[in-house]
């Protein structure tokens, strides 16, 4: 027997007083009322009633199991009230993921407008250069830059994230700039460590030139953080790939110099993605919404779409 149902009618028949008026509340027999508190009672190994030919009473056992009954069964229906809640208002803690430079420069800032229009809803946005799980770190969805080769998710697509190569003012005097991918034999190319097979150093191949990739030297500076990279190039150590939104301000300032403009890898999509079978609840509805409503615009770069930022 289902044994939520006997609690239910168990506590039905301590409160109307009788099997009889518990059966026609349930609309069942007497007789299956009475079958479900013997369930309970064999399930316990306890006497929960004790009936006699005018009334019935609780037992000692009985009464202490009754009120534990209408506590369990008091959360039962809380917590399907506020599941019913949550599939008609936006509410809820909603995780996201996304890279460090554009969670740092446009998803926060972005997402401070978002929790103003739902007040109910808390974020959690965690920033880092890696892949996560989705599924197995318990997010509810992620923005992703570049070819997505997961097919467990969908992807919903926002716009072109437009690549940049610098260097140091000091860098170029000392080492010369580049005109040509070849020339970079000579240089130092600070190396992103979470780029995958599709981005690494993979410059644009002009008409009749031959394929660039095998002229970047290996690098002897690595990490996983844009940011660290930006340093190093600051620093006049070497030539830095990343993305627009990372290096404009420098090159506004003239702290860094764009270098190789023909050869920049082509723009990158940006695309917020979500597991396949995940319910889409209002939180994520709203989510998904909010981005492609502030930032889908497929024939936008990067760099245009930052004008866009409140």
């Amino acid at each position: 027997m289902d044994k939520l149902l006997s609690m239910e009618i168990f506590v039905a028949v301590v409160d109307a007083g009788s099997f009889t008026a518990a059966s026609e509340a349930f609309d069942i027999s007497p007789v299956m009322v009475g079958k479900h508190i013997r369930f309970l009672e064999q399930k316990l190994g306890a006497r929960l009633l004790t009936r006699t030919t005018r009334r019935q009473s609780l037992t000692e056992i009985g009464h202490q199991y009754c009120e534990r009954c209408r506590v369990i069964l008091a959360e039962i229906r809380a917590a399907e009230t506020g599941a019913e809640a949550m599939q008609a208002t936006p509410r809820g803690v909603l995780k996201i993921n996304a890279s460090v430079s554009f969670g740092t420069e446009w998803l926060a800032p972005a997402m401070t407008e978002y929790l103003e229009r739902y007040p109910e809803i808390s974020l959690e946005l965690n920033l880092n250069d890696r892949v996560v799980d989705l599924v197995e770190e318990g997010y509810d969805a992620s923005v992703r830059i570049g070819v997505l080769e997961d097919s467990g998710l969908i992807a919903r697509p926002l716009f072109a994230y437009k690549m940049l190569i610098c260097a140091s003012p000091d860098y170029l005097a000392r080492k010369g700039t580049p005109q040509t991918p070849a020339d970079l034999a000579g240089h130092q190319c600070l190396d992103f460590m979470h780029w995958n097979k599709h981005v690494r150093w993979k410059l644009r191949n002009l008409p009749g030139e031959a394929d660039t990739e095998s002229l970047i030297p290996a690098s002897r500076f690595r990490s996983n953080n844009g940011q660290a990279l930006r340093m190093a190039a600051l620093q006049g150590f070497g030539i830095v790939l990343q993305s627009e939104v990372l290096l404009k301000a420098d090159i506004a300032s003239g702290r860094l110099v764009s270098v190789l403009e023909n050869y920049t890898p082509a723009p990158r999509p940006v695309q917020i993605v979500y597991p396949r079978n995940r319910q889409a609840t209002p939180k994520l509805t709203s989510f998904i919404d909010f981005m492609l409503e502030r930032f889908a615009n497929s024939n936008q770069s990067s760099g245009q779409m930052a004008a866009r930022r409140p």
